[in-house]
């Protein structure tokens, strides 16, 4: 067998005076978007052709040797940036490959979304980040949310409601995604239901259900042309007796609904949307301003990136595991089979295997 290609990233870890640029590529024609990475040098900032050949020549050139010596002269020196983490954002289908030339690279990667719609890709890497030794942590934003913090303690504390029965949440998106982004998001599913599906997973102390049954509709034609639902209702029954049903609308008309009601043996805790103003219109919880999904999650975001640097600098091992996503990825996959099939799917059964489900459904 031949040797490995380098990547960019491994000329750019050999030769201090390169760096791998990233751009975002907007295509006019279908509305998607992709992530072109280019091999640059610092000092002349030119891009460099990806051989070994050229990139000494151009290192030992006298242009090149010029711009160094004009950067020290005016005292700006030439700083050796060491990078430790990467952030992939790219969609599912294209970020697999980008998180594991990071982590060959000896980088630890932050995976905003999923790694993979593909249980058995999302799991090669996890076991690519344990066989480099580099954390890698997936974007599960819901889970840093310190309202959400506060609740789960009090369930995992026992004190407040006992034994759980029921969890029931809503989630509508606001403003509505494009057409082009959710068709590589992986639709309503795996851009908005795995979310609910991995707190819920928390809350119920890490269990898969027995049962999970979905409806849903596409009142948006341009959703329908998709083939995917823009509006969702899964029910889930688990081991432990609980009863789940999470709400899911893939947009939202005013303002961004996020909910979520704990029922318990012992009581009952709730959720409500948050309020920027403190105001509210015929009794409802919504605000009478309008309020983004990022807006809503911006603490859970930063939270969410602090947790990445705290991993890189090794003071604390990546909250979401393997088998966290992995179980995500597998009740998520059997509550859209349950919708496209309009049946029920039992868990862990004699169903199709969950990795290969989204596959099929396309």
């Amino acid at each position: 067998m031949g040797r490995k290609k380098k990547t960019l990233h491994d000329y750019a870890a050999e030769f201090s005076d390169l760096v791998v640029k990233q751009h975002l590529i907007e295509h006019s024609d279908s509305g998607d978007t992709s992530v072109v990475e280019t091999l640059y040098c610092r000092a002349c900032e030119l891009p460099m052709q990806v051989r070994r050949d050229r990139i000494l020549e151009h290192l030992s050139s006298g242009r090149h040797y010029r711009n160094r010596r004009l950067i020290r002269q005016h005292g700006l020196g030439m700083p050796i940036i060491r990078v430790s983490g990467v952030v992939v954002c790219s969609p599912p289908e294209a970020a697999s490959e980008i998180v594991i030339d990071a982590l060959r690279a000896g980088k630890g990667v932050f995976c905003e979304r999923l790694p993979s719609l593909d249980r058995q890709i999302a799991e090669s890497c996890f076991d690519e980040a344990h066989r480099c030794g580099k954390p890698l942590v997936c974007g599960f934003y819901k889970r840093f949310d310190p309202a959400f913090q506060f609740l789960h303690k009090q369930v995992c504390d026992g004190l407040a409601l006992g034994r759980i029965r029921q969890v029931s949440a809503v989630s509508s998106l606001y403003p509505a995604a494009s057409v082009g982004f959710l068709k590589q998001a992986g639709g309503i599913f795996y851009n908005a239901a795995v979310h609910d599906v991995d707190v819920v997973g928390l809350l119920l102390g890490g269990s898969t259900p027995d049962t999970v049954f979905s409806l849903g509709h596409a009142f948006c034609p341009d959703m329908a042309s998709l083939k995917d639902a823009d509006t969702v209702v899964i029910s889930m029954k688990f081991p432990s007796g609980a009863i789940v049903n999470l709400d899911i609308r893939q947009h939202c008309t005013n303002s961004c609904d996020q909910r979520l009601e704990v029922h318990g043996s012992q009581g009952m805790l709730r959720m409500e949307n948050q309020n920027p103003l403190g105001i509210t219109g015929q009794g409802t919880s919504l605000s009478l301003c309008s309020q983004t999904q990022a807006s809503r999650y911006r603490d859970a975001y930063r939270e969410l990136f602090r947790h990445f640097v705290r991993t890189l600098k090794g003071a604390e091992p990546p909250e979401i595991t393997k088998e966290q996503l992995l179980r995500a990825l597998q009740v998520t996959a059997a509550a859209e089979q349950s919708w496209r099939d309009r049946s029920a799917v039992d868990l862990p059964g004699g169903v199709a295997e969950a990795s290969v489900v989204k596959m099929e459904a396309q």
